[in-house]
């Protein structure tokens, strides 16, 4: 990576980019993937009978869950996707953002939502919703933060007159659904609806968040990131319109299929299974299009460390895509409901697509935000490798724990044999988790080395040394 590399895509007008806010919501992100991990951890241990804070009603290992979930979501996620928008809509509109004293102010109410939901959450004031566990409330607060997001980045994508770049389809979609779905999954549920009604909403919501949510903001990312890194168009923008359409049409639809084999009709279910399908096929259609750009430029594989992140991140994806149209069908899910088939799926799609995704923007965006090289491109590479391989490792254990522990069940074992059956893949899955870990202990290592070559650490430590 040369420093002519380093500044060859950077636009004329810096003011379009608050560069430094992009930097806080990386660093941001960053911290809540480690609280997430701990919860994670927390969980892990109390599977295997070594709960470190047994009989600590704040720290139990149910409430961690669930901060585990929301960090990963609303914490990791939504801001790393933020960071993320301010890079490229400036950039793609030639505009800078509504306000950008607005955006220090969702910055800072952000963080305090997400804060104020892991307090919310340890205090035992969680919503008996999956996904939707933050406080009442916090959600009016998180509410007005969306719309205000909104706000600010459909402005300047707004004023662009003629055809817009895919990109902006799938992020102005994503301003749009966000705001939709977290109303529907907070507000609904708690206060309108119950009984199986209820839990339709939520499935639906649980769902969207992921498909309406994430979804679009890590297509539209990668639309953007990937065409630069290999400097060659998109293979097939034809196909990119059918990946938004597709998306728009039948990803809504599907969330029921989390509550196959409940009260809620049956038609719902058999909609639900359906529109699934159609998805995967749909999530086919970006995976062949980002591969197609690949085309003739797989040697960047091995020699750019974002692409080899995002094109794993699209294998990733292609398991899942399997795994969620076969796990979909109500035979299938006979075998592994409520199975930890279910937990390794999870963690494949967001660490393992998104969060791929997300860790390689970072590894691209860092040495340009810092104005230097990477420190260490050795500690990249540990990062690369502890993260993919402890997340493949971990969703592959989790999958052949959910067949055992379903043959278990459809063995009409008890249910202490499913335990001890899961037992060992319970240990696996903490050494995997182990090693993702590290990779991120050694990302911020190498970051902290990085900022201290920088030049705007060098610039600020003399600026620090000059007399009043």
């Amino acid at each position: 990576m040369t420093n002519e590399s380093l500044t060859r895509d950077v636009p004329p007008n810096r003011a379009l980019i608050e560069e430094r806010l992009v930097v806080w919501y990386f660093l941001a992100s960053i911290a809540y993937l480690f609280i997430s991990m701990l919860g994670g951890f927390l969980m892990a241990f109390q599977l295997i009978r070594h709960n470190p804070f047994n009989g600590i009603e704040l720290l139990s290992p149910g409430r961690w869950r669930m901060i585990h979930t929301n960090a990963i979501a609303y914490g990791f996620l939504a801001n790393a996707f933020l960071g993320n928008l301010h890079w490229i809509v400036p950039r793609l509109t030639l505009r800078p953002v509504f306000s950008r004293t607005l955006s220090y102010l969702i910055f800072a109410a952000w963080q305090l939502v997400v804060l104020s939901t892991a307090g919310g959450i340890l205090m035992g004031e969680a919503q008996g919703l999956e996904w939707g566990e933050t406080p009442v409330w916090i959600d009016p607060v998180a509410q007005l933060g969306l719309g205000l997001v909104a706000v600010n980045f459909m402005a300047p994508i707004l004023k662009i007159k003629g055809p817009m770049y895919v990109t902006l389809w799938y992020f102005l979609a994503a301003f749009v659904w966000t705001f939709l779905t977290y109303a529907m999954g907070n507000f609904v549920p708690q206060y309108f609806v119950c009984g199986t009604s209820a839990g339709a909403v939520g499935g639906l919501f649980i769902h969207d968040l992921v498909g309406l949510f994430v979804t679009p903001l890590g297509w539209g990312s990668m639309y953007f990131f990937v065409p630069i890194l290999l400097r060659k168009p998109i293979w097939s923008h034809g196909m990119s319109m059918v990946g938004f359409w597709g998306l728009a049409f039948f990803y809504p639809l599907q969330g029921i299929h989390h509550f196959l084999y409940t009260p809620i009709p049956m038609f719902l279910q058999y909609g639900a299974i359906v529109s699934t399908i159609a998805v995967e096929m749909v999530v086919l259609t970006v995976i062949v299009n980002f591969f197609g750009t690949l085309k003739g430029s797989s040697r960047a594989l091995a020699t750019n460390l974002p692409i080899r992140w995002f094109f794993t991140g699209m294998v990733f994806y292609a398991i899942t895509c399997a795994q969620c149209a076969l796990q979909t069908t109500l035979t299938f899910q006979a075998l592994i409901h409520f199975s930890d088939w279910v937990v390794g799926h999870a963690h494949l799609v967001m660490f393992g697509v998104f969060g791929q995704w997300l860790l390689g923007v970072m590894t691209y965006l860092f040495p340009r935000l810092l104005k230097t090289e990477w420190a260490s491109p050795k500690l990249c590479e540990w990062h690369f490798w502890l993260s993919s391989v402890g997340l493949f490792t971990m969703a592959l254990d989790l999958t052949l724990a959910g067949l055992f522990q379903g043959w278990s069940w459809a063995a009409l074992q008890p249910w202490d044999a499913s335990v001890e059956i899961s037992q060992p893949f319970w240990i696996v899955r903490i050494f995997a988790g182990i090693a993702m870990f590290a990779g991120q202990v050694l990302f911020c290592v190498n970051l902290w080395k990085t900022w201290q070559q920088s030049p705007l650490n060098k610039a600020s430590l003399k600026s620090e040394a000059l007399p009043a």
